[in-house]
């Protein structure tokens, strides 16, 4: 555990509570239930049972009950993909979308992703949003339109020149149908390869196919934008070789053409004293190939997997907004949200009745935006449910080891369990002690990281 000097200033109730935690009887083993979670920050309680039979003889093989644990219950991970919400369970999610789209760049054998992909098209996009207004931005070496040099942590970044015409509502409209464009997108995308091969739509289905990674990222100013790794396959996916005309220069070319097309917009009608859009990607597009290994020049697998991944963690709390849902306007002012952010979660709440199939009030929170953060095509590489499950059957393993079944047929045995929801998160107390040990563990992986390092630099050192 971290020194007791950690915990100087924290107010008597929080303190009174620790100390009670920390004497309670089954303080060791409430200490190891939350080290499992990673030292999650919102663990779910569950009260019940489990019990292992031998399906032929009826012997009971193994019996647990929560009736033993610390205040009768067990504490797993919320699963929580936000870093503001819960560090820990967001670190194992950034994990798990590190080695999604990594698998999809240099291969998984434990996949059937050959490593032969690296010799596949493949480019990193970024997509971005059209102006709604002039903003406050670090266009080095010049300063901002402002006459000001903004330092990198300066909050007037992303914040309207003149927020009285920025375009708040064209804002919201354009990340609530983010993902419509997409879609559009990735389909004017394949058109526009099958054109540039001289091919008919089902005739490329027969020798290609296109498969992509993405997720969304919040600007300073409250826009999405796009980051996706995008690939050309055989027509098989990863597992069969692309046609000899597909490059990562055709590619390139046909992503442009399709960012530009007059297919890739969303219309959206007119609604009281809002006029009708026609919504599209922003000029800004950036389009670099995936190099199996960098010279300085161009961007690696390594570092297109670690920037998605840090992005699937994050979304529009990053603008200063919230990180849950919200009922009222109300909220917006004692939460204290920054004014810029609020005009964009008030427009959310005057366009939900314009446009009420839309749900902009449920998604206020988000600027707009709905969907999923994190998406990808089904052939591009392995899933995250595959990643938890292997997570999963490595720790059931570990059970069937420390419970002495690992020579038992998992065919021969019958499971019985029986378990119930009761509760979620921590007192004031377990939240310090829980915080405390993440640190513990966050400190561990990062010495271990830090040992590889010198390990891997002495080895090359030696070669």
């Amino acid at each position: 555990m971290t020194a007791p000097a950690t915990f100087a200033g924290l107010d008597p109730a929080t303190l009174s509570d620790m100390l009670r935690v920390a004497r309670t009887p089954g303080f060791d083993r409430w200490r190891e239930q939350i080290h499992r979670t990673g030292g999650c920050s919102n663990p779910i309680h569950l009260q019940g049972w489990t019990l292992t039979r031998d399906k032929t003889s009826g012997e009971t093989l193994h019996r647990y009950s929560t009736d033993a644990e610390p205040g009768g219950r067990l504490r797993i991970a919320c699963g929580n993909r936000r870093a503001s919400r819960c560090p820990a369970c967001a670190w194992t999610y950034a994990g798990d979308t590190y080695h999604l789209i990594r698998a999809g760049l240099a291969g998984d054998d434990r996949r059937d992703i050959p490593a032969a992909v690296r010799d596949h098209p493949r480019v990193f996009l970024t997509l971005t949003a059209p102006s709604f207004g002039p903003v406050h931005n670090r266009p080095d070496p010049r300063p901002c339109r402002c006459g000001t040099h903004h330092p990198e942590d300066d909050p007037a970044l992303g914040n309207p020149l003149d927020p009285d015409k920025y375009d708040y509502a064209g804002a919201v409209l354009f990340n609530n149908h983010s993902g419509q464009l997409w879609q559009r997108f990735t389909t004017r995308l394949r058109r526009e390869i099958a054109a540039s091969a001289g091919l008919s739509q089902r005739e490329l289905k027969e020798v290609a196919r296109l498969s992509y990674g993405k997720v969304a990222e919040f600007q300073k100013r409250g826009a999405v934008h796009f980051h996706a790794v995008v690939r050309l396959d055989g027509p098989d996916g990863p597992g069969t070789p692309p046609p000899a005309w597909a490059t990562t220069e055709l590619l390139t070319n046909a992503i442009q053409a399709a960012a530009a097309h007059s297919y890739t917009t969303v219309t959206v009608p007119a609604g009281g004293d809002q006029p009708s859009r026609r919504l599209r990607w922003g000029t800004q597009l950036d389009i670099r190939p995936v190099k199996a290994f960098g010279d300085g020049s161009d961007i690696t697998e390594q570092a297109v997997a670690s920037y998605i991944a840090k992005y699937a963690t994050k979304a529009a709390e990053t603008t200063g907004s919230l990180d849950r849902r919200i009922g009222n306007r109300e909220a917006l002012l004692l939460l204290g949200v920054p004014d810029h952010t609020r005009r964009l979660v008030e427009a959310c709440f005057d366009l939900d009745l314009l446009y009420p199939e839309r749900r902009l009030t449920a998604w206020a929170h988000m600027l707009g935006f709905r969907g999923h953060f994190s998406t990808k095509s089904r052939r591009y590489s392995t899933t995250l449910t595959d990643l938890r499950q292997t997570r999963a059957d490595y720790r059931a393993a570990q059970e069937r080891t420390a419970r002495g079944l690992d020579d038992i047929e998992p065919d021969t045995v019958l499971v019985l369990t029986d378990w119930q929801y009761v509760g979620q998160g921590h007192t004031r107390g377990e939240a310090v002690l829980a915080a405390s040990i993440a640190r513990d563990i966050q400190i561990n992986r990062e010495t271990a990281r830090e040992a590889l390092r010198d390990q891997l630099a002495l080895e090359g050192a030696a070669a």
